[in-house]
């Protein structure tokens, strides 16, 4: 891959963690007049009504012959079960123990890379990878404690298994993208995480709204048509043109977005150890990069008018 490819794919990167980070104050705000299932329901009927918007560049598309199993695997792991355990993981544990657990992600993912994509690592990048887990494991800890944590033990293990989930997303992600467009596979994702969440609305523990919330509404449109369609869009279109670990290490930029959003927007201070463990965390993504040790080469991903002729 030249050097302009790489680059455009590590600006779509960056936008990717930035929006994924706006979905923290975006979900407080929801949160406050809506139930967490109704805001995941609501944002996954968003994102697949702006998909229905260009239905008709999707009626050329063939599936391959045994990709279906693949497809639901990925849309099962991410968005459906993902949002199911991190959302359980919430309620027992703090935001900070689960925020140290997240940053696992990257090294499951170029665990699992090695042995199922073939993905080499050399100990530059290995070195980064534990620089960058490092950070955000330090950026987790110096945050303050904002909810109550009943039961942590049992939210931490919930929340490793989201990271796992995300993982069997991220890999199967990375396998689709030879065979299908990252918009489709994008879409893909909302629509079946629309139909998996629709009869979660009917369980009793679920509280739907009497009225309905101006502002509320806005935030769960803001997610569905910026953060599930632009942060997934762009990380699936990223994610076909570079190796899965590589691109789940700047997972570890959402922590860092996300306390400069809230000092931008909630006037919330860093201290001195969140400035250092950000700048630790960046350090880790920039020399994993230089250290990568490429796969072997992958077809680049098929255009939608492209996928119209079975394999």
């Amino acid at each position: 891959m030249n050097l302009r490819y790489r680059m455009i794919s590590y600006i779509c990167l960056i936008l990717a963690m930035i929006l994924w980070s706006s979905s923290f104050p975006a979900l407080k705000i929801a949160f406050r007049t809506l139930d967490p299932m109704v805001v995941i329901f609501g944002r996954m009927a968003v994102a697949s009504a702006c998909f229905l918007l260009c239905f008709r560049y999707f009626r050329s598309v063939r599936l391959r012959r045994g990709t279906l199993k693949y497809l639901l695997f990925m849309a099962f792991c991410e968005p459906c079960l993902y949002f199911v355990f991190e959302a359980s993981a919430l309620e027992h544990t703090t935001a900070s123990q689960a925020g140290i657990i997240a940053g696992t992600l990257p090294l499951l993912v170029a665990v699992a890379a090695h042995y199922l994509l073939d993905e080499r690592l050399s100990r530059q990048n290995l070195f980064g990878l534990i620089l960058a887990i490092a950070g955000a494991c330090w950026l987790s800890m110096t945050g303050q404690a904002t909810e109550s944590a009943p039961n942590p033990p049992l939210g931490n293990f919930l929340e490793f298994i989201a990271m796992v989930c995300a993982t069997g997303y991220i890999i199967t992600m990375k396998k689709m993208t030879r065979y299908y467009s990252p918009f489709f596979l994008t879409a893909t994702q909302a629509v079946t995480g629309f139909v998996f969440y629709a009869p979660l609305l009917l369980l009793p523990s679920t509280t739907l709204p009497a009225a309905i919330d101006a502002t509320g509404l806005l935030a769960v449109v803001y997610l569905g048509a910026f953060v599930t369609i632009g942060a997934y869009g762009l990380y699936n279109f990223s994610l076909s043109r570079v190796p899965a670990n590589q691109a789940s290490v700047f997972v570890n930029l959402i922590p860092v977005f996300s306390i400069f959003l809230g000092w931008m927007i909630l006037n919330e201070q860093l201290s001195h150890q969140q400035w250092f463990a950000a700048i630790l965390v960046l350090t880790g993504i920039f020399v994993s990069q230089g250290g990568m040790v490429e796969a072997a080469p992958v077809p680049a991903p098929v255009a939608i008018e492209r996928c119209s002729s079975p394999k």
